[in-house]
Parts: structure tokens; C-alpha cells; sequence
């Protein structure tokens, strides 16, 4: 999560982080930073610095990963009373971030959102469509957040065109980022359709060490 203290727009931290990675023989993934950005905003100034964020994450990203997650807009006060004009600002939004990823080898994937009804991209219909035919963006299917919208079983025939992917679990009215098995998802029909529908990076994403260990051991008999 390229966020906070592990923002990329600091030569500092980036090279704490580059000596974090060599120290390891992980494969890296990135998340964009995502707090108080909207690509949706018909701010114009917000707008065009949530653009330059997420481009300045993807740039230097580009150095560990070809795949970086980013966070869809949302409905503002003013957005909920022209939502074409959001909606449209989106797509502009994923043609300039599109054209960055492409010209770094990356892949940009927008994430579905969990049940703030402000959210776009909370449904795959919604995520692919806005997606669909964009050059250097593809999509991430995160299954809590999926759950958190009652929309898991929807979710699973997109599983195939997904470009990344983020599993926890939840009990569907909180984020809550808990360990494979300790929510209320069905398991036993998503880990199975996962193993054979996706091939890509699965990120499992814990609020510890011990939890993504769980969580990892529960992937890794889907795998098996």
C-alpha cells in the first residue's frame, strides 16, 4: 500500500523500500494511494492531483511490478446530481492513468468497492464496463469487498478476466480483512473456482503476519 509512511513520491522512503524487497525473494505488487482522491470529482484541481498520484505510484512502482491496483471514484455532493458527468470522469481519468501504465510495462487494475453507495465499480457489470478496451488497464476482483455487497457468486464467471486479485474474508457488513475462514464467505465455492479460473498474482490480504500465514496455508490447498 503506497500510502502513508510508504508513500513513492519520496526518494527516501523508496529507497528503504528497495532495500526492504532485496532482503526478500518476494514477487511485489503495489496498491496506489487512495486517501482523499477521487477520479470521479468534477473538482477539476482534485481530479487532476488524484491523476498525478496514482501516475507517480505506477512510475515508480514500475521498477518492482507490471501490476498496480488503484481505487475507483466516487459520487461528491455536486457528482450525485450530474453522475454522467462522474461517470465520464472516470473514464477520462483511466485513459490518462492507462496511458502511463502502458508506457511503463504496467498494468493498472481498477478495484471493485465495497457497499458505500457513493463508490463506483462496486458490481463487475459497472468494473468491466468502465474498464473494458482501455489500454494499460486491467482489473482486480477483491472477494471481501465483493462480499461486503452481496456480490460474490455475481463476481465468479469474471474471475477469467481478471488481471489481479485480493482475497480476505469478512461477514459482509465490515471490511474487516480477517484470515480465509474466520467470515461468512463460501469458500469452498470461491477457493475452487479461483485454482481453476485464475492464474495470476493472488494477494492475500491480512492485518498480520500470522493471519496472511493462515490465510496462504487455505491457498495453498486450493492450489494443491
Amino acid at each position: 500500500m503506497a500510502d502513508g509512511n510508504y508513500r513513492l513520491d519520496s526518494p527516501e522512503r523508496v529507497r528503504i523500500i528497495d532495500e526492504a524487497i532485496a532482503s526478500t525473494n518476494l514477487s511485489i505488487t503495489v496498491h496506489a494511494p487512495y486517501s482523499d482522491l477521487n477520479l470521479a470529482t468534477l473538482n477539476y484541481p482534485i481530479w487532476r492531483e488524484s491523476i498525478r498520484q496514482i501516475c507517480t505510484c505506477i512510475v515508480q512502482a514500475s521498477r518492482w511490478t507490471d501490476r498496480v491496483t488503484f481505487h475507483p471514484g466516487y459520487l461528491s455532493p455536486v457528482g450525485k446530481m450530474m453522475p454522467e458527468r462522474t461517470w465520464q470522469q472516470q473514464k477520462d481519468a483511466l485513459r490518462e492513468i492507462g496511458k502511463v501504465a502502458e508506457d511503463h510495462g504496467v498494468l493498472a487494475c481498477l478495484e471493485n468497492m465495497i457497499s458505500i453507495k457513493e463508490f463506483l465499480c462496486r458490481d463487475p457489470g459497472e468494473l468491466f464496463g468502465m474498464t473494458g478496451g482501455i489500454a494499460g488497464i486491467g482489473v482486480t476482483i477483491d472477494i471481501g469487498h465483493a462480499n461486503t455487497t452481496g456480490l460474490v457468486k455475481e463476481f465468479l464467471p469474471f474471475i477469467p478476466k481478471a488481471s489481479h486479485m485480493h482475497v480476505h474474508d469478512n461477514f459482509g457488513d465490515h471490511d474487516d480483512h480477517l484470515a480465509i475462514g474466520k467470515g461468512n464467505i463460501d469458500w469452498a465455492l470461491v477457493g475452487p473456482a479461483i485454482a481453476r479460473e485464475y492464474s495470476g498474482t493472488l494477494v492475500v490480504e491480512g492485518r498480520s503476519i500470522d493471519e496472511g500465514s493462515e490465510s496462504l496455508r487455505v491457498v495453498r490447498e486450493w492450489l494443491a
